[in-house]
């Protein structure tokens, strides 16, 4: 049986993840397109050092990156330097192939999807084994998807995926997941880490004991973890169920991966130069140099999904004038912004979507800089200047503080250069550093206001989860005739009709500032000589299955 794929609305243009989903390559540049109307490609070229020849086993990767979210769940993972250890641990039910973003067999030889989208049917492997020992079986399964949603806030993204579904063992290897409605988006869903299999034992296991680390049948185990230190990986001996995506059968070429969590930037450049480690993110633009003359490769590729931006908690009474909400976007220059504080490549933000992700629309139109109309608006809704050239409106500063946390490294300079901007109109901005592991409590409590961040998926389906009041809809959007959009998109089988939702969607949330978009993510990793095909996959974290390097 080969996979039913009809259904799958994943990319109207394949060549939107074409190059690069991940950072399929090596060399140190990376090209980009312009923007189009719809599904701008990227180029990129393949990971590692070119002519290394065959691949060879064994040898230990070294990778520094700069946070850690306190968990080893792929399933709660949110933050990109942990998932980049996370993903290395669990198979997915499918893959998302980076070269054309069509869904192909990973743990699922094959699926049967409804005509109206509605029912999944996955044949499973019958020789997958966790690194326990156990079977992966269809009650396994249901078992992970029956127990995603009790984690509450902290797998928000992967329960959102399985909102309303009923999942029911047909055999031993086969497994059925219904929705109430059309949910055009599941498939992809089932190639992300967030629906990562589990065995039994970690899926059930409590929130916090799954932090320590859990069992997955991926190319690596865990081996050891120390929060905020150090994640251990060792290869999984007997492996052979490998992505259909993988370019190598059977087991991984890796003896081990150590991930070195390095806050400082200079001190992770400095690493990667000396030998210390071989690879490191986050790279910082005034390193690039550097790198590139110490030999180094610059591999990277936009993230799909929501780009960086200012998501503004529209319950708060200072937000809820959409004057002001307009006045922040026109005072931020994104050009500049990306010029001088970003990696090469990386692109000005022109939709709440990156240039990516399937169904984009640019809206550059609604997101120019414009200071002098900034301060024209804000004067209309009666803010006057005030001490320290702040503006002020009944005795009430123009002033509001942005959390943010140190998961991206340029993320300080970049929103100091933003409160210089904001200032510059009369807004005075805060900032506030916080600890990666209480983002989530912080949005569940609305307590905020206004988050720094982003979030990566494959979909445009990614925005119901944001924005929707089916989930948990953290910024606080009253807007029923987007609400009806974000979840008619997600019901919607046909592409064409979906492409016309996800598109109003867009307009709705950049055209009424409800977020503030301002540059896509565009994850670069340094990556030393003697390490090749250095991968990414579809949603731009790195998959190492076919790393190898040279000893």
């Amino acid at each position: 049986m080969t996979p039913h794929l009809s259904r799958t609305p994943l990319l109207r243009s394949v060549a939107i993840l074409a190059a690069g989903a991940t950072l399929l390559a090596a060399c140190s540049s990376s090209g980009s397109s312009g923007n189009s109307s719809h599904g701008a490609t990227t180029t990129t070229t393949a990971a590692g050092s070119a002519g290394g020849g065959a691949g060879k086993s064994g040898g230990t990767l070294t990778i520094a990156v700069s946070s850690d979210q306190g968990t080893e769940d792929p399933q709660e993972a949110g933050s990109n330097d942990t998932i980049f250890s996370a993903r290395q641990i669990v198979d997915s039910l499918t893959d998302q192939d980076p070269k054309t973003g069509k869904i192909v067999p990973w743990l699922a030889s094959s699926w049967d999807v409804s005509s109206n989208a509605t029912t999944y049917t996955f044949h499973l492997r019958t020789d997958v084994t966790f690194s326990d020992g156990t079977a992966l079986t269809a009650q396994v399964v249901k078992d992970n998807f029956d127990a995603i949603p009790k984690l509450g806030a902290t797998a928000q993204l992967a329960a959102g995926y399985l909102t309303g579904a009923t999942t029911t063992v047909v055999d031993a290897h086969t497994v059925k997941v219904s929705f109430p409605q059309p949910n055009a988006s599941f498939l992809q869903a089932t190639a992300t880490h967030s629906l990562g299999i589990l065995a039994d034992s970690s899926a059930k296991a409590s929130v916090a004991q799954r932090a320590k680390g859990v069992i997955g049948s991926g190319p690596f185990v865990l081996q050891k973890y120390v929060p905020n230190q150090e994640v251990d990986l060792v290869k999984r001996t007997g492996y052979k169920w490998g992505s259909s995506v993988f370019t190598k059968s059977g087991e991984a070429y890796l003896d081990k991966i150590v991930y070195k969590i390095v806050p400082e930037a200079g001190v992770r450049t400095g690493s990667l130069e000396s030998g210390q480690v071989d690879a490191i993110g986050n790279v910082g633009l005034a390193d690039e140099k550097a790198l590139k003359a110490a030999g180094v490769n610059l591999i990277s590729r936009a993230n799909p999904g929501v780009v960086f931006n200012i998501g503004i908690n529209n319950s708060r009474p200072l937000f809820q004038d959409k004057s002001v909400r307009e006045a922040i976007s026109l005072a931020i220059d994104r050009a500049s912004i990306v010029s001088s504080q970003l990696p090469s490549g990386s692109q000005p933000a022109t939709s709440i979507l990156s240039h990516t992700t399937p169904d984009y629309e640019n809206l550059s139109s609604d997101l120019t800089y414009d200071q002098a109309k900034a301060k024209s608006l804000l004067a209309s809704a009666g803010w006057t200047a005030g001490s320290g050239g702040i503006l002020t409106k009944n005795g009430t500063k123009l002033s509001f503080t942005i959390d943010w946390f140190a998961n991206f490294g340029p993320s300080p300079a970049v929103l100091q250069l933003i409160q210089q901007e904001l200032k510059a109109v009369g807004i005075d901005v805060q900032l506030k550093e916080v600890q990666i592991a209480q983002l989530v409590q912080i949005q569940q409590s609305g307590d905020f206001d206004a988050l720094w961040g982003n979030l990566t998926r494959a979909d445009p389906d990614i925005l119901r989860s944001t924005y929707s009041t089916q989930g948990l809809n953290a910024y606080k959007v009253k807007d029923s005739t987007l609400d009806g959009l974000l979840i008619k998109q997600a019901a919607t089988a046909d592409a064409s009709a979906r492409q016309k939702l996800v598109d109003q969607a867009q307009e709705s949330i950049v055209s009424n500032y409800y977020a503030i978009p301002v540059f896509e993510l565009e994850t670069e990793f340094g990556v030393a000589k003697r390490v090749h095909d250095f991968n990414f996959e579809a949603s731009s974290r790195i998959q190492l299955h076919d790393t190898w390097v040279d000893q």
